[in-house]
């Protein structure tokens, strides 16, 4: 990765924050838990992945039609975080790999 990718990587984050400040405040604040919950449980391909960007598409549209974001996603935010992301690898799969090569390896 060059220095080139960097700088580009960081316009676009700072476009897609723009687009998150953007949103009403009760979309914001969950939002950014939904990122939280994301960054810590979510798919391995989430920085790069177009799961972030999609969300806040789906938050815009909701805005626009005048609905509420629990009314969008539901009252539990990580169930609807995690059906968003059941067909992903997570860190977790990836943990859970690495244990069970180490415990194949200790047997030996």
């Amino acid at each position: 990765m060059g220095i080139q990718d960097v700088i580009e990587g960081k316009k676009q984050w700072r476009a897609h924050l723009a687009r998150v400040k953007a949103l009403p405040p009760d979309y914001q604040i969950v939002y950014k838990e939904m990122q939280k919950y994301l960054f810590k449980v979510g798919p391995v391909d989430l920085p790069d992945g177009a799961l972030l960007p999609g969300i806040v598409d789906f938050f815009e549209e909701g805005a626009a039609a005048g609905k509420g974001v629990l009314e969008l996603i539901g009252t539990d935010v990580a169930a609807f975080c995690d059906d968003l992301i059941k067909d992903s690898r997570t860190y977790a799969d990836l943990y859970q790999e690495s244990l069970g090569n180490n415990s194949g390896r200790a047997r030996e």
